[in-house]
């Protein structure tokens, strides 16, 4: 029997992101205000990827589900911000999942390195917080969150080769 565990975390991670941006205020840092959970999304999208592993393609459904619920239980404004970032990097994650054919591991750092930064600046654009700082600092913590996955991964895997 198939479980969805990652899938169900991505969901809600979505959710709990959304409704930490509506309600985690900005503190001011080096002149600029910063949104604090700019330091927590990168669990997002390595969940995302995980989530892909387990129902493929059909991870964009989660995705609607997540904003969905985004928009009931956060800030509609937000949510549609949220849904729009997540679909252009969800595009350029399907793609490096489709056509790169590279093992999980360096798929999750290729799409990461390549989709977190358009989805932080376009996220923090659309809703008013857009700084260098911030986007910078979201992409960090997106990159620290897949380089921790890929090496897990990349150990297992060589824990199996070994046997």
């Amino acid at each position: 029997m198939q479980t969805y565990k990652f899938t169900i975390f991505y969901i809600f991670s979505i959710v709990l992101i959304n409704i930490g941006f509506v309600y985690v205020p900005l503190i001011p840092f080096l002149d600029t205000m910063y949104p604090p959970m700019s330091l927590i999304v990168g669990i997002i999208f390595v969940l995302r990827d995980f989530a892909q592993k387990e129902i493929g393609h059909k991870v964009i459904l989660a995705m609607g589900i997540g904003a969905f619920l985004s928009y009931i239980m956060a800030d509609p404004y937000v949510a549609l911000a949220s849904l729009i970032a997540f679909a252009a990097s969800e595009m350029i994650d399907w793609s490096i999942f489709t056509f790169t054919k590279k093992p999980l591991p360096k798929r999750i750092l290729l799409s990461s390195l390549i989709s977190t930064p358009v989805d932080s600046a376009l996220f923090l654009y659309i809703i008013g917080h857009f700084s260098l700082l911030a986007t910078a600092t979201m992409f960090v913590s997106k990159m620290i969150a897949a380089l921790i996955i890929y090496y897990y991964l990349e150990k297992k895997d060589n824990e199996y080769i070994q046997l």
